[in-house]
C-alpha cells in the first residue's frame, strides 16, 4: 500500500471528498484516508502523480511519503520514523492558539460595544452615546477584524463549496458570513431611517445587529478545534511515544576503536558495543558479553529478559546491566521497533467496517444541513416571523450541526486501541482485526508452542530398584548426547542444568512417591523394595566409542570404563552395553519390571513418553519427557471460556497424548493426529459454526491463519511483520489471546458511545436550532449557543476515545459480561453444536470433547468420496458403527490387517503413518501407535500387502510384518 501526506482537510467531509475523488483514478483498487493522521493508503497501480492530481482536483493538498531505503538506515529509518513524525507534529493547535487569543481580544471589545452598555450599563464614551451609526460601525469593522483572523474558514469553506464538497468550515463560514451580512444590511437601513429621524426604525433595525454573533461563532468553533486539535494529538501519543524510542547514536567498533556515530549510518553487519544503561540501537546479535535487558518498550513485559552470546537484541530496548558487544543484523525499516511503528500507523490508515455508517452519513451531511437550514428561513418566513428571526434560526442550524463528531467517532477510538494494544505487546495490523477480534465465537490453539512450551523437558524420572536418579540421569545423558532427536536434547539438558526441573519419582513399596510433581492417578501393585542404591555418576567414568539407532526402537551405545571401580569388580577399559528406547525394544535387552510397564502406562494416559534405560547386566529405570504445558495456559483457556468462547486444542499428536494435555488445559474439544497440511481444512469446518480464530505461531500455521477469521501469531518477539496474521502477539503468552478479544470488545463499546453521541447530538440538536420546539416549549436557540455546542461535540468524542488508555487488559472482571451479552444474541457455540465426528480426509483426525461423557470418535473419508465410516466409542458402551453415505450408498468393512512398524519415535510419527496410510484407495482407517510400534489399518477393498508396506516405508519406517 502506498502512503501519502494529505494537506487541507478539516472534517469528515473533507476525508470522504478525497477518497471519492482518489478512488476514480484509473488503477486504484482502494483508498483509506485518515483523518486523524492526515494521510492516505492507496492500492493498486496507479501512478503518484495521478494520485496527488487527483487530491489536487479536489481541492487539497497531498505529497508521497518517501519509501526511504531499507539497507542502510538506523533503527528508526527515515522513511518510517522521520515521516511519521513530520505528519504527526502537531502545527494545528500552536496555530489555533494565537488565533484565538487575538479573536478573544477583539471580540470582548467587541461584546462591551454591542451588549455592555445595553445588558449591564457599562459606560460609553460621550461621542458614542446615542449615536447607534457609530456604534454599529464600531461592531462592524471589529467583527471583520475578527473575520480576518479566522479567515481560513472562509478559504476553505469556500473552496470545498466551489469543489462541490462542502464540509464543515462551509458550514461555519455561511453561518457567519450570513450573520454578518445580515447586520451589514441592518446597519444601513438604520442609518436610512435615523436620516429619516425614524426612531421605531432605528431601534427595530438596532435589536437585527448580530455582529457578535458573527464574532462569536468564529470565536467558540476555534476553542473547540483547539481543544479538538490538542486532544486528537494525544490519540497518538503511543505512537510517539514509540517513535521517541529510537536511539540517536551507536557506538560502533571501526579499526578496532569504538566510536559514536548517528545510528543512520550504521549497517548490516556492523560491529557495536551497548554499556550498561543504554538504549540498544538497531536489531542485532550478541557476539560476546552477557546482560540483562528490558524489553517493555516493546512487548509491554517488564521483566528483564537474559542475554548472552547467540541471543538476539532489539533496537529501543535498554540494557540495565553488562556490556554487550553485537553485530546489527536488522537496521532502518526492518528493525523490529520501525515495523511496529509502521504497524500501528498503518492499522490507523485502515477503516473498520462499522466506520462504513459514519462515512455514507458525512458523505451527504453538510449539503443536507444547508438545505435544512435553507428550508428552516424559508418556513419561518412563510409562518410570518420577522427576516432575522428566520435568519438566526437558519444560522443556529448551520453552525450547530457538526459533521466532524461523526468522522472522527472511529478513527480516533481504533488509533487509542491500537496504542493501549501496542503498549501491551498486542499488535493489530488493521482497523478491521482490532473490530472483528472481539466477535469470535470460536478459538482454535495450536498446541505446540502455544498450549504448550514448544520444547520437550524432563517431567519424571523412576529409578529401578537398586538405582538412584543420579546413576540413571548420567548414563541416559552419555547415550543421548550422540542423538540430535528432540526427546534425547531434553535429557540431555536436564542432564546439564543438574536435574532442578523434573520431580524425582521412585518405585517403592505399594505406592507411588514424589519429591516433584504429584501423579494424577493412584498406581497399584507396585512391589518390591528399594536397596542400597547405586549412585555412580557414569557421565564421568564412562566413554562411548561406537553408538547407532535403532529405527524405531531407540538407541545402542558401546561404552568403556576409563578408571578402576575396584570395590565392583570394574578395570579401565571393560565395556559397557547400553541401551535406551521404547518398551518393546528394552525388553528384548532385559526384563522390565511389571511395576515399571504400569509406571509407563500411566505416563502415556497423562500426555507424557516414557523412554527405558538399561545396560547389557540390569534395568535402570524410565526418564518421561513431555511438551510441557506453559503456567499459564488452563488460565488463559478459563478466561476465554468465562468470555463464552468455545476452545478446540488442534495437534498433531496421538489421542491419548492430546487427550491428556487437553484435560489439563480445560479446553472444551481435542482435535488430534492434524499435520500441519491439514490444520487449514480443520479451521474451515469450525467456521461452518461460527467466527474463528487460530492461534498458532505464525510460521508453520501460516495457511490456518489465513483461513481463519481472525489469525493470532502468538510468540512473534522481534518477527512482528508475520503476513498470515491479522493480530500478532510479541509475547508468548496465552492470557494475551483473551487480553487482545476485551480490547477489541472495549474499543467497539467506545465507538458505538462516539457513533452514538455524534447521531444524537445532531438529531436533537438541528430541529431544536430549527426552533420546531419554539410553539410546542418555548425553546428556541441563540446561534452563538449553537457554535459553542458544535465547538464542544468533537471535543467530548475525542476525550471518550481516550479513556481507552484507562482499560486494563488483563482485567477479567467484565469477562462474564462478554458472555451473557454473546449468549443473549445467540453468538455461543456449544460442545453439542461442534461436529466432533467429522474430520478432513486423509489427516486422520481424532475429536475428544473433554468436557463429556463422549470417548474418542474418529472419522475417516474414503477415498472416493463414495462414503464415510463413523466410529463413535461411547463411555462404558461398545463401539458401535454407523455407516453413511454420499451416494446414498453403504461401504461394507471387509477386514482388517496389523502392521509392525519400526521407527515411529512420537505423535508426528503415528501422524505421518497415518496420513500415508488412510491415503490409499481402499483403507478407511488406520490406529497407528509408536508406543506399541503397529498400525490397524481397516480395509473396505482388498489391499495387497505391497501396497500397504510401501506406502508406509515412503516415509522412511520399516515395516517388520503384516498380520491378517
Amino acid at each position: 500500500m502506498k502512503q501519502y501526506n494529505v494537506t487541507g482537510m478539516t472534517c469528515a467531509a473533507c476525508q470522504a471528498r478525497v477518497e471519492k475523488a482518489v478512488s476514480k483514478v484509473d488503477g486504484v483498487t482502494s483508498c483509506s484516508v485518515s483523518l486523524l493522521t492526515n494521510s492516505m493508503g492507496v492500492e493498486g497501480t496507479a501512478s503518484d502523480t495521478a494520485v496527488i492530481k487527483a487530491v489536487v482536483d479536489a481541492g487539497y493538498g497531498a505529497s508521497a511519503k518517501d519509501s526511504g531505503s531499507k539497507a542502510s538506515n538506523g533503527s528508526g529509518g527515515n522513511s518510517v520514523i522521520s515521516g511519521l513524525e513530520e505528519s504527526l507534529k502537531d502545527t494545528t493547535t500552536p496555530l489555533l492558539a494565537k488565533r484565538l487569543v487575538s479573536s478573544l481580544v477583539f471580540l470582548l471589545i467587541l461584546m462591551y460595544f454591542s451588549m455592555g452598555h445595553m445588558m449591564w450599563g457599562w459606560p460609553l464614551p460621550k461621542v458614542l452615546e446615542n449615536n447607534h451609526v457609530a456604534m454599529g460601525l464600531i461592531q462592524m469593522l471589529l467583527t471583520i477584524i475578527i473575520m480576518v483572523i479566522n479567515q481560513r474558514f472562509f478559504i476553505s469553506g469556500m473552496k470545498s463549496a466551489l469543489h462541490g464538497s462542502p464540509n464543515m468550515d462551509t458550514l461555519v463560514a455561511l453561518g457567519s458570513g450570513a450573520a454578518f451580512v445580515y447586520s451589514t444590511y441592518a446597519l444601513f437601513a438604520m442609518t436610512d431611517a435615523q436620516m429619516r429621524m425614524d426612531m421605531d426604525g432605528v431601534m427595530h433595525y438596532m435589536h437585527e445587529f448580530y455582529f457578535e454573533s458573527a464574532a462569536m461563532i468564529l470565536t467558540l468553533i476555534t476553542i473547540g478545534k483547539m481543544l479538538e486539535a490538542h486532544s486528537k494529538g494525544k490519540t497518538t501519543d503511543a505512537l510517539k511515544s514509540l517513535m521517541k524510542l529510537a536511539a540517536t547514536t551507536a557506538t560502533v567498533v571501526i579499526d578496532g576503536e569504538e566510536k559514536q556515530v548517528p545510528v543512520e549510518q550504521v549497517s548490516k553487519g556492523d560491529i557495536f558495543v551497548v554499556k550498561p544503561g543504554e538504549n540498544i540501537p538497531v536489531d542485532g546479535e550478541v557476539l560476546e558479553g552477557s546482560s540483562a535487558v528490558n524489553e517493555s518498550a516493546l512487548t509491554g513485559e517488564s521483566i528483564p529478559v537474559d542475554k548472552t552470546v547467540g541471543d538476539t537484541v532489539s533496537a529501543a530496548t535498554l540494557n540495565t546491566s553488562g556490556y554487550l558487544k553485537c553485530q546489527a543484523t536488522r537496521v532502518g525499516e526492518d528493525t523490529t521497533l520501525s515495523q511496529i511503528i509502521q504497524m500501528v500507523s498503518d492499522a490507523a490508515a485502515t477503516k473498520a467496517p462499522i466506520a462504513k455508517i459514519a462515512d455514507k452519513v458525512s458523505g451527504v451531511f453538510v449539503p443536507a444541513v444547508i438545505a435544512i437550514a435553507f428550508a428552516t428561513i424559508v418556513i419561518w418566513l412563510i409562518a410570518g416571523q420577522s427576516v432575522g428571526f428566520a435568519l438566526a434560526r437558519g444560522i443556529s442550524v448551520l453552525v450547530i450541526s457538526c459533521p466532524c463528531a461523526l468522522g472522527l467517532a472511529t478513527p480516533v477510538a481504533i488509533m487509542v486501541g491500537n496504542g493501549v494494544g501496542a503498549k501491551n505487546g498486542i499488535m493489530f495490523k488493521t482497523a478491521i482485526s482490532l473490530e472483528q477480534t472481539g466477535k469470535m465465537q470460536i478459538v482454535a490453539l495450536d498446541k505446540t508452542g502455544t498450549i504448550t512450551a514448544g520444547e520437550p523437558v524432563v517431567t519424571d524420572i523412576y529409578p529401578a530398584a537398586g538405582v538412584s536418579d543420579k546413576s540413571l540421569v548420567s548414563i541416559a545423558k552419555i547415550l543421548e548426547a550422540r542423538s540430535e532427536h528432540p526427546l534425547a536434547k531434553a535429557i540431555v539438558n536436564y542432564a546439564d542444568a543438574d536435574g532442578p526441573e523434573a520431580g524425582i519419582k521412585q518405585v517403592k513399596a505399594g505406592n507411588l512417591s514424589s519429591t516433584g510433581n504429584q501423579a494424577d492417578n493412584q498406581i497399584a501393585d507396585i512391589t518390591g523394595k528399594l536397596q542400597q542404591k547405586d549412585t555412580t555418576d557414569y557421565a564421568s567414568i564412562l566413554t562411548i566409542t561406537d553408538s547407532k539407532a535403532v529405527a524405531g526402537n531407540g538407541l545402542f551405545g558401546q561404552a568403556v570404563y576409563n578408571t578402576d571401580i575396584p570395590e565392583e569388580g570394574i578395570k579401565a577399559s571393560d565395556e559397557l552395553k547400553i541401551y535406551g528406547g521404547n518398551a518393546r525394544y528394552i525388553s528384548e535387552i532385559t526384563d522390565i519390571p511389571s511395576d515399571m510397564i504400569n509406571v509407563s502406562e500411566h505416563l502415556s494416559e497423562n500426555g507424557k513418553t516414557p523412554m527405558f534405560f538399561a545396560t547389557d547386566k540390569e534395568f535402570l529405570g524410565i526418564i518421561a519427557v513431555a511438551d510441557t504445558i506453559k503456567a499459564d495456559s488452563p488460565e488463559a483457556i478459563k478466561q476465554l471460556k468465562d468470555m463464552g468462547l468455545y476452545v478446540v486444542m488442534i495437534t498433531g499428536d496421538n489421542e491419548k497424548s492430546a487427550n491428556a494435555i487437553g484435560k489439563i488445559a480445560g479446553v472444551d474439544e481435542v482435535v488430534a493426529g492434524v499435520l500441519p497440511d491439514g490444520k487449514e481444512k480443520e479451521i474451515r469446518r469450525l467456521k461452518e459454526k461460527g467466527k474463528v480464530i487460530m492461534v498458532g505461531d505464525g510460521i508453520n500455521d501460516a495457511p490456518a491463519l489465513t483461513a481463519a477469521d481472525i489469525g493470532i501469531a502468538i510468540g512473534a518477539g522481534t518477527d512482528v511483520a508475520i503476513d498470515a496474521a491479522d493480530v500478532v502477539l510479541m509475547k508468548s503468552r496465552l492470557s494475551d489471546v483473551a487480553a487482545a478479544i476485551r480490547l477489541s470488545h472495549r474499543t467497539i463499546r467506545n465507538i458505538h458511545e462516539n457513533l452514538f453521541w455524534a447521531f444524537i447530538y445532531n438529531i436533537i440538536g438541528i430541529p431544536l436550532a430549527a426552533g420546531a420546539w419554539i410553539h410546542l416549549l418555548g425553546w428556541q436557540m441563540n446561534p452563538m449557543f449553537g457554535a459553542a455546542a458544535m465547538s464542544l461535540s468533537s471535543f467530548c468524542v475525542v476525550t471518550n476515545a481516550l479513556r481507552l488508555n484507562l482499560v486494563k487488559v488483563y482485567d477479567t472482571s467484565r469477562d462474564a459480561r462478554y458472555k451473557r451479552i454473546a449468549l443473549r444474541k445467540g453468538l455461543v457455540v456449544s460442545a453439542g453444536s461442534s461436529d466432533r465426528s467429522e474430520v478432513n480426509a486423509g489427516a486422520g483426525d481424532g475429536r475428544v470433547d473433554v468436557n463429556s461423557n463422549a470417548g474418542i470418535s474418529n472419522r475417516a473419508e474414503v477415498n472416493g468420496n463414495s462414503g464415510v465410516i463413523d466410529t463413535n466409542v461411547i463411555a462404558g458402551n461398545t463401539g458401535k458403527d454407523n455407516i453413511s453415505s454420499n451416494k446414498e450408498k453403504k461401504e461394507v468393512i471387509i477386514m482388517t490387517k496389523t502392521m509392525n512398524i519400526e521407527g515411529m519415535m512420537c505423535g508426528h510419527c503415528e501422524a505421518r503413518v497415518k496420513k500415508a496410510l488412510e491415503a490409499v484407495e481402499g483403507v478407511s482407517e488406520a490406529v497407528v501407535s509408536h508406543e506399541n510400534g503397529t498400525a490397524v489399518v481397516t480395509l473396505t477393498a482388498e489391499v495387497a500387502d505391497d501396497v500397504l508396506k510401501n506406502a508406509v516405508e515412503e516415509q522412511d519406517y520399516k515395516v517388520t510384518g503384516i498380520n491378517a
